[in-house]
């Protein structure tokens, strides 16, 4: 009678390796690795993007408009026509054009050559008048409900002058901004103070035209400071 023997394989049981949890202080400095992290990163990052963008866009024109949602109502091409129109009408005027730029509605009448600088005012006034009278100064040169509005400018002048300064030259510019309450009238043709004008004048007159320096040489007395013993 045989017996058999089972021989029972013995296993050996792997340690299992336990989870352990972060510690509070642990995490407390994890947190506070990842926020000092994001202060690096975030500024470099928008530098960055700053350097990038102005390479791409280097040399590519800034187009903007400072007047969104200003100029309301605006001022029509039919509107410039009729000022023209009414302008050109007024007796004295010999010509007048418009040019509305940058919010600015600029009205030029030319008068007669041998005007004075009273009927350069009269004149002034009268085409201020005509314009208000189809654009209302209330509406369309006036600020209104937080909005800029259009400024407005009529220039009267007699003559284009040849030279820099001449007497019988007349210019005249009423002015009526958004912000003012009335026009006001100023002859530009006039300095307001002559002598410093004049003086200016002179120092281009200078600089434009400059005297030889004189290559005499000075005399004995001149030396001496004009001393004789």
């Amino acid at each position: 009678m045989t017996t058999s023997t089972t021989k029972k394989k013995k296993t050996t049981k792997k340690p299992v390796k336990r989870v352990t949890s972060l510690t509070k202080k642990e995490r407390r400095v994890k947190r506070i690795f990842w926020i000092c992290l994001a202060l690096v990163l975030v500024p470099m990052l928008a530098f960055g993007w700053i350097l990038l963008s102005a390479k791409i866009d280097g040399g590519s024109p800034i187009i903007g408009n400072r007047y969104d949602n200003d100029l309301d109502p605006a001022i029509t091409k039919q509107d410039l026509q009729s000022v023209v129109r009414a302008a050109k009408e007024i007796g004295g005027v010999n010509d007048a054009e418009v040019h509305l730029a940058t919010g600015t509605l600029r009205v030029y009448a030319d008068i007669a050559d041998d005007a004075n600088a009273d009927a350069a005012y009269a004149t002034a006034d009268q085409v201020y008048a005509a314009v208000t009278s189809i654009l209302d100064p209330s509406v369309y040169f006036s600020q209104h409900d937080g909005k800029k509005m259009y400024d407005l400018e009529v220039h009267v002048y007699n003559y284009v002058p040849k030279d820099s300064y001449e007497e019988a030259f007349v210019y005249v510019i009423r002015t009526k901004t958004s912000s003012m309450e009335v026009p006001i009238s100023q002859l530009v043709s006039e300095p307001i103070d002559a002598a410093l004008a004049q003086e200016l004048r002179d120092d281009v007159e200078r600089r434009n035209n400059p005297q030889p320096e004189s290559t005499e040489e000075p005399t004995e007395m001149e030396v001496s400071g004009g001393e004789e013993e």
